[in-house]
């Protein structure tokens, strides 16, 4: 009697070990997105699945960071902007933005050991996250126009949001740019509220400021 009393104990704990797994586990997979039952915003955009990029790359993004060049092109830029809930007022926390641009010849030019989506975005690019005040702060060089002046400077910008498929807002424009015509600046949607940045001298580099606010002008966002 002694035995068996012994096996149904055993048993009884090793049940209660499944149940205790089982039940870790679902939670996990409850607190996780999937990514076919994330909402899809924007409409059709081949390219923002780069954005997933930093997981690939195990990068940890954070509200401040430099794109590579920074340090050794000129001229230098300094941008900061916070990103707000559709209210217009609320800060919007852990919001991800990825930032790409042309280099000085007009080229998304790859490094040596390109990975992923830097093969077709080039290697002047960046991630951040924003924090509880919605705020963010990259460093990078202005990019110039496409090879024959197709097209005005710019910088990409994409966001994500938890639980919400990558999508792209208005890309960074400069309104001292000579090739920003006004019929060019009428054609813009402004997802996100305008990409046309004022820049001014301060700090050694030029600095510009822009607000983003979530739902604004993006086709489908509820």
């Amino acid at each position: 009697m002694k035995c068996i009393s012994v096996s149904v104990s055993f048993c009884l704990g090793v049940c209660a070990l499944i149940v205790l797994v089982t039940s870790l586990f679902l939670s996990a997979c409850k607190g996780q997105a999937n990514p076919s039952e994330e909402r899809r915003v924007g409409g059709p955009c081949q390219d923002c699945e780069a954005l997933l990029d930093f997981k690939v790359l195990g990068l940890h993004p954070a509200a401040l960071d430099t794109i590579p060049g920074f340090e050794i092109y000129d001229p230098k830029l300094k941008i900061t902007g916070r990103v707000y809930q559709k209210d217009g007022k609320t800060p919007a926390e852990d919001i991800i933005l990825y930032i790409y641009q042309t280099n000085l010849n007009g080229i998304y030019q790859a490094g040596e050991n390109a990975r992923a989506w830097e093969n077709t975005h080039g290697q002047h690019r960046t991630w951040l996250k924003t924090g509880s005040d919605g705020r963010f702060t990259f460093y990078t060089f202005r990019p110039a126009p496409y090879p024959g002046g197709s097209e005005a400077e710019h910088i990409h910008i994409y966001l994500k949001e938890p639980d919400t498929a990558p999508y792209y807002i208005d890309s960074y424009f400069f309104e001292s740019d000579s090739l920003l015509t006004e019929e060019r600046k009428q054609s813009f949607a402004n997802r996100g509220g305008s990409g046309i940045i004022e820049l001014e001298q301060r700090e050694g580099m030029w600095i510009a400021e822009r607000n983003i606010f979530l739902g604004l002008n993006i086709p489908d966002y509820e």
